[in-house]
């Protein structure tokens, strides 16, 4: 089997819309003024879009299977290196406005400190992102996928991730290090620090990876996976619905630290919307912004960095929650086009260097002209 052929398309092209997506919706949270986000149908609509992480969760977790790198040491070392890339994100995006003294002071008052805020560094750096989420959840998943070779099972560990979410959530023995640790895992103080705690998002990943065992188990074949996606989405949203509905103080309580029922209910929304995007994609002949949603994909870690960090530091410029929609959506044409730019960059520094890295061994100077 090729293994272009182990790819799958729709997942490409979910998470080149989630690059331009994102950057849409952190655009609107950073400058948007609360009426411009709630009160209107263009921010109300966005700020919906916001919810589409567990589609992002589901395709990681897919792709993880598939990947040509299986090694156990390899997740362990990517689970560490997105952790790190989470801190250094942190740090470009809040201590550089505050070091040269561009961060706005609303944003400051937004928790209750006061300029100067220099005691505050270490808070704001390790502020909890999708990155760590990422990362640490890696740190388990790369266990499972070396030891669990049952598809089954697979999936009956994520749901008891879900399970026990909410009772797990909150641990902390107030330890420095490992309070830190723990509140990546089970954090419940959102807005104020852990966006996604590992419980209950790592249950995300993980039917994720079920359904990638599946794939390779259907022989790769992309439409009876996305088949068998519909039907398993449609048995979660009628399990998941009236837990959410009937019971939703425990299971539900909020989107970013949902109990057993949220998860299995927007699970089975997001299978329903991934088997929808397949039959619109499968559809569509390969075209100019399908070309640019394959490139998103593919740098999908670097860009989802340079956009928060490059709006992260336009607050210094445009001032933060202020402005109205008509503004907001001209700052969103603006960073969309910087984050491209941005990429290009880089793409062009990985070149140079890797030609640099060549001619050392080669001993050819002329790559270097």
């Amino acid at each position: 089997m090729k293994e272009q052929s182990k790819r799958i398309l729709t997942l490409d092209v979910i998470k080149g819309i989630s690059v331009i997506g994102m950057i849409i919706i952190h655009t609107l949270l950073v400058y948007a003024n609360v009426k411009s986000q709630y009160e209107t149908i263009i921010g109300s609509f966005i700020v919906f879009l916001g919810r589409g992480t567990s589609i992002f969760l589901i395709c990681m977790g897919i792709t993880f299977m598939t990947s040509s790198h299986q090694s156990l040491i390899s997740a362990l070392k990517r689970g560490i290196l997105l952790v790190f890339a989470g801190l250094f994100m942190n740090f470009m995006k809040f201590m550089i406005p505050v070091i040269f003294n561009f961060a706005p002071d609303n944003f400051i008052q937004k928790y209750g400190w006061h300029a100067p805020i220099e005691q505050q560094y270490v808070y704001l750096v390790e502020l909890g992102d999708i990155l760590q989420l990422a990362g640490m959840s890696l740190l388990f998943v790369g266990f499972i996928r070396e030891y669990v070779k049952n598809k089954y099972i697979m999936l009956a560990i994520g749901l008891f991730v879900a399970l026990i979410s909410r009772e797990v959530s909150g641990i902390n023995p107030d330890y420095p290090v490992i309070n830190y640790i723990l509140d990546l895992l089970f954090n419940t103080d959102y807005p104020a620090y852990v966006y996604f705690p590992v419980f209950p998002w790592m249950a995300f990943i993980i039917i994720g990876m079920f359904f990638g065992k599946w794939f390779q188990e259907l022989n790769y074949d992309t439409n009876q996976l996305f088949k068998n996606m519909l039907y398993v989405g449609l048995l979660f949203i009628v399990v998941g619905a009236p837990l959410v509905f009937l019971y939703g103080d425990y299971h539900y309580n909020g989107f970013y630290h949902m109990g057993p029922g949220g998860v299995v209910y927007f699970a089975g929304w997001t299978l329903l919307l991934l088997w929808l995007i397949n039959i619109i994609t499968v559809n569509v002949k390969e075209n100019s912004f399908m070309r640019i949603l394959k490139y998103c994909s593919k740098n999908l870690t670097s860009m989802y960095m340079i956009q928060w960090i490059l709006i992260s530091w336009g607050k210094g410029i445009f001032g933060y929650r202020q402005h109205e929609i008509g503004y907001v959506s001209l700052l969103i044409l603006l960073y969309i086009i910087l984050t491209f730019l941005m990429q290009t960059l880089v793409d062009l520094i990985r070149k140079k260097k890797t030609l640099i890295d060549f001619s050392l061994i080669s001993g050819d100077k002329r790559i270097l002209k």
